[in-house]
């Protein structure tokens, strides 16, 4: 087996660096890891949080090795390994979990209990989510493996569909899970915050889950025009026009059943002052144009340390969220990691039986690693689509 390895390296504020790093061990520090596998990448995706990371908005260290979304073929696994074997291609969710907490047992595994010393919910590249080396990489371990991956059940289907598929690690299931916990179903009306690639599979989530009408806000009118591709309806946030006054055209009416946050912490004023940074801006807003008993989905990332906030508060994650008015109303709000186990068999269900078309609705594009800079360059730039990279070269045109 070649010992070869190389990664994404995050080198500083705006500057990552594709590296020679370590290949990966079954090992946690000195103790053999018997129950993970090494996995051969086949892809790896750039997310928007990452791009929190490169923009120096986190307290994320120098030399970190990026990357937490996984798709790869099984080439070593540990002794207690049982029910994945080598050459089985497979989908890590991002969230790293023991299976034997509490909180796993309860299905919440993105809060697990074990895989992070400092805090609970782990993730692999991630900063504060445990120091696990990530997957922007060539090859790496993932631990408790018979718990943690997805194994794809036909190898040729799942490679004719990898452009899809690659989206189960995280973003598929964050949209799908920023719906259910908003409450969408048959016949709701649906605002999403957000045209980023978590928002457009937030939108194609709400469609895929029955809603009448799904509404999707931002400031890119690339990322708008990708939104309408699939048969959403959009509102162009740099006008100064009031949300509720752009809603009642579209639905005849000033509210919308559920609303959910595809943006999180380094969200933007809308209307004139549109460039103008307000962190809590997206969740005034859903409680503004959401109905009262209506429910709102958190799946945007919001941090406890942001040292690139513009006010002291928002730089320890304080926020001028209007609590009350959402008190008022009697909304629910749902926030946190997605437990990407809960939804991801589903989900590639849906794929492999061609109920959903995710990778066109976020604009799939394959890059290769010595490209990924670039990529990280170019999502950060606004460009309305999801940047998959493949380290090997496997992936058909």
């Amino acid at each position: 087996m070649s010992q070869a390895n190389r990664g994404v390296v995050y080198m500083g504020p705006g500057k990552v660096e594709v590296q020679a790093i370590p290949f990966p061990e079954l090992a946690l520090g000195k103790r053999k890891c018997e129950h993970g596998v090494i996995l051969k990448v086949i892809t790896t995706n750039i997310c928007g949080s990452d791009q929190h990371m490169v923009r120096g908005r986190t307290t994320a260290p120098q030399g970190l090795v990026l990357g937490h979304e996984i798709t790869g073929e099984v080439i070593e696994c540990g002794r207690d390994v049982e029910f994945v074997a080598v050459g089985d291609v497979v989908s890590v969710p991002f969230n790293i979990a023991c299976g034997r907490c509490r909180n796993c047992k309860e299905g919440k595994t993105g809060i697990c209990l074990n895989v992070n010393p400092a805090r609970p919910g782990a993730a692999y590249g991630y900063v504060d989510m445990g120091g696990w080396v990530g997957g922007q990489t060539e090859y790496v371990m993932v631990p408790y493996a018979d718990f943690n991956l997805l194994k794809f059940p036909d190898r040729d289907l799942a490679m004719d569909k990898i452009g899809d598929l690659t989206l189960l690690s995280d973003i598929f299931p964050t949209g799908f899970h920023g719906c259910v916990t908003a409450g969408v179903g048959p016949g709701s009306t649906v605002y999403i915050a957000g045209a980023g690639p978590v928002g457009l599979a937030a939108a194609v989530s709400a469609q895929l889950l029955g809603a009448a009408c799904v509404i999707v806000g931002d400031m890119n009118p690339d990322r708008l025009a990708q939104a309408r591709s699939f048969g959403c309806e959009t509102l162009d946030l740099r006008e100064d026009t009031p949300m509720a006054d752009m809603l009642e055209p579209i639905l005849g009416d000033r509210e919308v059943d559920c609303a959910v946050d595809a943006v999180g912490f380094e969200a933007r004023c809308h209307g004139h002052d549109h460039s103008h940074e307000q962190p809590a801006a997206v969740l005034n807003a859903c409680m503004d144009i959401t109905r009262a008993g209506g429910q709102i989905g958190i799946p945007g990332l919001y941090v406890t340390e942001d040292p690139g906030a513009e006010s002291a508060e928002a730089q320890h994650g304080n926020l001028s969220m209007r609590l009350g008015q959402g008190w008022a109303k009697s909304h629910s709000f749902h926030t946190g990691q997605c437990p990407v186990m809960k939804y991801h068999r589903q989900l590639m269900q849906a794929i492999l039986f061609d109920k959903v078309d995710i990778a066109r609705a976020v604009n799939v594009q394959v890059i290769s690693l010595d490209d990924a800079p670039r990529g990280y360059a170019d999502f950060d730039g606004g460009v309305a689509k999801k940047f998959v990279i493949d380290p090997h070269g496997s992936v058909a045109a």
